[in-house]
């Protein structure tokens, strides 16, 4: 076999408490559908034949030196305490040290059935496999720490779901696995030195410079606010903010219900199993907060002097509005091309926003033009837009010209809901060539890229997609 994976696997050599060692299951007929080759050079993987790659990445064949195991935590779902969930339906292969140093991990997702299942198939289909692949890229594009895709194939097997789809296996790639929620597991059983093993080995890999778990805690707290605040710059709902999706590395994870705004208005649901908009646009900053304090409810279990940490872990968390304030208003800041900072810039932030929700303008489109007539066109009452226009323009007297401050900071293209939705059907009838391009086209989103122009459409009437669904 060509295929070459440099496995060093450090998460397969903690205790058993930790994970079930567990080989993914063969599928029918496996076929190569996407191959990253650029994050393959970095991750130090020699492709093979496309033959070789459909067998490693369906699991139908582990690759030498692989450890398999599907992890172990538990988490808060919608704010219930469920006491142990774990990899339902993935399999992880191992961890590689690239060549820019970095270790990864490597998961198939959809591999089948493992012993934290809880009934399910272990199995997925198309559509969740390509929008994941596709939306992860595009956020790893638009600079926003994620999960990457490695590899995408099709079984050849059908999983029923609503009705028989065709079914699929994503190689997801991550800078580990490790989640709130597997803190949360062994805190809530009391197995303190199972807590205490997981929190050395995540500073280890995640924050060698932290000193303990309150300094674990500090550093995900950080990471999780300048998570929170990029994804709001783009628009970006993930949909399904339980702790079992929310990582240690601050990286975004899980793109089920996921979506981007078209016409924006803060309180924005998509997600289908969202009946009360608990994860809705405006909220994602108040639930990572809420997350971050079941994090430090479980660190806190493990201290000597549990007195001192809640008090410590309290400030930790409490820090947290302000700091995703802080880096919201930083990135807004660049996205009006303010680069210096001035009192009243919040408030200019917020005018727009507001005009936004009252003209019904398209989130993307607006930053993506101001100071153009295209971003008067966004707003139904485009005099609304003309009047924050005159208070932009004078705020910005004497500063460099807007226009390349502002191409960078505002991308021309995101995964439209209605794209995405249009490029898993076609796929389904086997029609690939809208998955690709939308790939191609996603990898430059701040680039003029006049040939994709229709791309930044949003959806017409009858486009446009009002719920999105966790493809479980």
């Amino acid at each position: 076999m060509t295929l070459h994976i440099p496995f060093d696997n450090s998460f397969a050599r903690l205790p058993g408490a930790f994970f079930t060692a567990q080989d993914p299951q063969p599928v029918r007929a496996p076929r190569l559908v996407a191959f990253n080759a650029d994050l393959a050079r970095v991750m130090g993987i020699a492709p093979g034949e496309v033959r070789d790659m459909a067998q490693v990445f369906s699991g139908n064949l582990v690759p030498e030196g692989a450890a398999p195991l599907a992890q172990l935590y538990s988490g808060h779902q919608f704010g219930q305490y469920n006491p142990q969930l774990g990899d339902g339906r993935a399999v992880l292969l191992g961890e590689v040290v690239g060549v820019d140093g970095l270790r990864r991990d490597i998961q198939l997702k959809g591999s089948g059935r493992t012993p934290y299942s809880r009934g399910g198939d272990g199995r997925a289909w198309l559509g969740p496999v390509l929008r994941e692949y596709l939306v992860s890229e595009a956020m790893h594009a638009l600079g926003i720490p994620t999960t990457r895709a490695l590899a995408a194939v099709e079984t050849g097997e059908e999983v029923l779901r609503e009705r028989a789809l065709p079914g699929a296996v994503l190689t997801r790639v991550a800078a580990s696995h490790l989640r709130v929620g597997s803190f949360q597991v062994f805190a809530a059983r009391g197995d303190l030195e199972s807590l205490r093993r997981l929190t050395d080995y995540a500073i280890a890999r995640h924050y060698p410079q932290a000193e303990g778990p309150m300094g674990l805690l500090r550093a995900v707290c950080a990471a999780q606010a300048r998570l929170v605040a990029q994804w709001m710059g783009v628009g970006f709902i993930h949909g399904v903010m339980n702790t079992d999706n929310c990582a240690i590395s601050g990286e975004t994870i899980d793109y089920g219900p996921c979506a981007f705004i078209d016409m924006f208005h803060p309180q924005t649901v998509y997600s289908s199993i969202d009946r009360h908009g608990r994860y809705a646009y405006d909220r994602q900053a108040e639930m990572v907060v809420w997350n971050l304090a079941q994090l430090a409810t479980a660190l806190i279990q493990q201290m000597e002097d549990r007195e001192a940490a809640v008090e410590e872990a309290t400030e930790i968390v409490h820090a947290m509005p302000g700091q995703i304030e802080a880096a919201w208003l930083r990135l807004f800041r660049a996205k009006l091309a303010l680069s210096d900072a001035r009192e009243g810039d919040q408030q200019l932030i917020e005018d727009l926003l507001r005009r936004m929700v009252a003209g019904q303008a398209d989130f993307t489109n607006t930053f993506c033009a101001l100071g153009g007539e295209k971003a008067r066109d966004q707003f139904t009452d485009p005099t609304a837009y003309d009047g924050w226009e005159a208070e932009w323009r004078a705020r910005r007297a004497g500063l460099p010209e807007a226009g390349p401050l502002l191409r960078a900071a505002n991308p021309a293209f995101i995964p439209r809901n209605h794209r995405v939705e249009q490029m898993i059907a076609a796929a389904v009838e086997g029609d690939y060539a809208p998955f690709h391009r939308l790939n191609a086209v996603l990898a430059r989103p701040y680039d003029d890229q006049p040939e994709a122009e229709e791309l930044t459409r949003p959806p017409l009437p009858g486009e446009a997609v009002e719920a999105t669904f966790c493809g479980t």
